[in-house]
């Protein structure tokens, strides 16, 4: 099947093309975003692959219905880009990557709950420039903390059993409860009581219009002071401008973030040479207790060559059968 495979990286095509040996699809790279003026980039394409950072909207879906093109494959887990119900009326079958590595994101998040609190960006500048001294780089113990994890599907499980390991407390939230993680002595509590009683708090929610500034004001005042929060999910599940007001009362003490409900238009670009226009992130730069990676979590080996395979398996199956297993339902 001819796949048009939009704003691929590199990386993106060194390994779709190798694990294309195998199924033998026609990738057809094109090097743009996917919007309504590029869509007849795609040509005869009967697949279209995207990433999370192209939007697929209802009348962009009506584009592509008439266009021929039958499925939308795409190269993340992640979801909320795409109206799925307009696609599943319009007959457009939309697989995603569930799975492709747990690890990546759960240890990233991780590693910034380290960096913050153990200050280390800003130890490793001060000894750049020859300066030892301890001062301002007091951290503390993960041992014995209380950590609040929102959302224990396959990557919240995953950092459990890394925070199990630090000798945490665990405290859980999520509609469907983890056995796993009831082993490791987690227990479920709503969100607002997780929030009263975490030292740290990480969220590995998808953005839902549930979970949608999940974390807000309100949110942020229940929770303890100068607690640790890290959101490798999704942008949208915090009220940035609540965030902000957090950090300035001294609410929030250490902020962790791979992922910000505006980043469309600023992630994975190089904006070294520009001014970057969007004020509340440019505000959020300015705390020395803010530490931003640009949606880097997911980005490993593993993780990008998984998306590839999976990927191509997800398009294979659908030529094959005219329905994949990774296919997305509406609720």
């Amino acid at each position: 099947m001819k796949i048009a495979i939009f704003n691929a990286r590199e990386y993106d095509k060194r390994c779709l093309d190798r694990y294309n040996r195998q199924y033998r699809h026609e990738l057809h790279y094109v090097d743009t975003h996917l919007d309504e003026q590029t869509l007849v980039l795609a040509d005869d394409a009967k697949a279209v692959c995207v990433f999370v950072n192209d939007p697929v909207p209802r009348s962009l879906l009506k584009r592509m219905r008439s266009q021929g093109i039958q499925m939308l494959a795409l190269r993340s887990a992640g979801f909320n880009h795409v109206d799925i119900s307009a696609a599943n009326e319009l007959g457009i079958l939309v697989a995603n990557v569930p799975g492709y590595s747990p690890y990546a994101v759960a240890e990233h998040a991780t590693g910034l709950i380290l960096a913050l609190i153990r200050r280390l960006v800003r130890a490793q500048a001060r000894v750049r420039e020859g300066n030892f001294s301890l001062e301002g780089l007091m951290g503390f113990d993960l041992h014995g903390k209380t950590v609040g994890i929102v959302g224990t599907g396959k990557i919240g499980s995953v950092f459990a059993r890394i925070m199990h390991g630090f000798g945490c407390e665990l405290l859980g939230t999520d509609p469907v409860e983890s056995e796993e993680c009831r082993k490791l002595g987690m227990r479920y509590v709503n969100f607002e009581t997780l929030c009263r009683n975490s030292d740290i708090i990480s969220l590995h929610c998808p953005l839902l219009p549930d979970t949608r500034h999940l974390v807000d004001e309100k949110a942020i005042n229940e929770m303890r002071d100068r607690v640790c929060l890290i959101n490798t999910s999704r942008g949208g599940v915090i009220d940035t401008t609540a965030i902000i007001r957090g950090l300035k009362s001294g609410k929030i003490g250490y902020l962790g973030l791979d992922v910000y409900e505006e980043e469309e238009n600023l992630f994975f670009e190089d904006h070294s040479d520009s001014v970057i226009s969007d004020d509340i992130f440019a505000r959020l730069l300015t705390f020395n207790n803010v530490m931003v990676t640009g949606h880097q979590a997911y980005f490993t080996h593993e993780a990008i060559s998984n998306i590839a395979r999976t990927t191509l398996e997800n398009v294979g199956e659908f030529e094959k059968t005219g329905s994949c297993s990774n296919q997305l339902i509406a609720r």
